[in-house]
């Protein structure tokens, strides 16, 4: 039976991988013109500004996710392998037992040159089976047929309206923790702890601009002092965080918490992929000490490895062979293995999580979610790569505070 599984698993991405050969550009093409799709505008032409920074697109659709809409059961988590933004919100559910709460959908590029952005190539008939849209995009001129910007990935989607719901990636792994609340199972993680939220919300605003959106800023900018300004900016946030890791396990303390999940992401995606495009680099995150030996051990919970996209093993009858093709030749598994040694840090060492107190009501807990800088709608503010913590980022703030019962 077992083998009986392993062979229809594999005929399945065979024939995936067969349907995406087919899906041609001039395919493409023809179903944006059943469906009135258009061209994805290019982070190059509209998201830079006048010294040629990229400056990131405003996530357009903010409004909130309260706990009624988790409680109607009508969203559905879009999101893209590929895209290190993507994993953040599915890696969250998972660690509240949501899975069966949210479901999720793929997407990945459409057409040779993906010109009208995500879609089903993968689909036998090109389609979301779940909706019958062609193209991820389909969802938010269904939500507003004057939206003019990028599809992006995550969107969570209303799934009876077929249209995008919310695509702040900002904060939607913090509606999971938050209004979805009342749907985790008991013994759920505490990601985001009501006591801590300013600090973990101010962390994380920070950490975008410096090191989450730092492949970016260094990929779509033709400005040479833009480039170097911004490699500089990410590399010297690594060096602030290795030594925050120093000493401590987490970026809190000694439990995982939401911040953890958009760090990870980002640095595992590094490391076996946008190192290769932004050229060349002051150092590999393999050569943080303490960054790469955190990067390890959260490789090794099930649930960050289930959704860390690795390079695919290549095609060996390639006459040359990439950076990414030769990472691929590594068994992943032995290079991420983890000695253990972080435990160290730990004032509770068999302990991931966060505990939600004994007392804790989930009134108590459901608070208002905070408005990111980054969703200004000002772009000027959005390119003010100066943000700074109210303490030095090489230092926890909540060092020893976060505690279980």
């Amino acid at each position: 039976m077992a083998n009986a599984c392993g062979l229809e698993a594999h005929r399945k991405r065979l024939e995936k991988e067969e349907n995406k050969k087919l899906y041609t550009d001039s395919l493409a093409a023809y179903f944006a013109k059943l469906v009135g799709a258009k061209p994805r505008g290019k982070e190059t032409v509209s998201e830079q500004d006048e010294r040629g920074a990229f400056v990131r697109q405003l996530n357009y659709f903010i409004k909130p996710i309260t706990k009624e809409d988790a409680l109607n059961n009508k969203y559905c988590i879009y999101w893209a392998p590929l895209c290190n933004w993507s994993n953040r919100p599915v890696i969250a559910r998972d660690l509240l037992g949501l899975h069966d709460v949210i479901k999720d959908y793929i997407v990945s590029h459409t057409g040779d040159s993906n010109t009208f952005g995500w879609g089903f190539p993968e689909e036998s008939d090109f389609k979301d089976p779940n909706t019958g849209v062609y193209f991820l995009s389909e969802f938010y001129s269904n939500a507003d047929k004057d939206y003019t910007g990028r599809a992006t990935t995550p969107t969570f989607v209303d799934i009876n309206k077929k249209a995008a719901a919310n695509n702040d990636y900002h904060r939607l792994t913090n509606y999971l923790e938050v209004a979805f609340r009342p749907l985790q199972p008991k013994d759920a993680p505490d990601l985001y702890p009501v006591k801590y939220r300013k600090e973990i919300d101010e962390f994380n605003d920070w950490l975008f601009p410096h090191v989450n959106n730092g492949h970016y800023r260094q990929a779509f900018t033709n400005n040479i002092e833009v480039y170097d300004e911004s490699q500089n900016d990410f590399h010297n946030a690594l060096e602030k965080l290795d030594k925050r890791l120093s000493e401590n396990r987490f970026l809190f303390g000694d439990y995982i918490t939401d911040s953890d999940i958009r760090l990870y992401v980002t640095l595992i995606k590094w490391e076996t992929d946008f190192y290769v495009f932004v050229g060349p680099q002051k150092k590999r995150i393999s050569e943080y000490k303490n960054l790469w030996e955190y990067v390890k051990e959260l490789y090794n919970i099930d649930t960050f490895k289930k959704y860390t996209n690795l390079p695919k093993k290549p095609d060996d009858t390639k006459a040359r062979l990439t950076y990414l093709d030769k990472i691929s030749f590594r068994n992943f598994d032995e290079w991420l293995k983890t000695d253990g040694s972080r435990k160290k840090l730990s004032s509770d060492p068999n302990n991931l999580f966060l505990k939600h107190k004994d007392n804790e009501t989930i009134e108590e807990y459901i608070t208002p979610i905070s408005v990111s800088k980054w969703n200004d709608k000002d772009q000027k503010s959005r390119a003010d790569w100066n943000f700074k913590l109210s303490i030095d980022p090489a230092i926890n703030p909540l060092k020893g505070l976060l505690k279980n019962n």
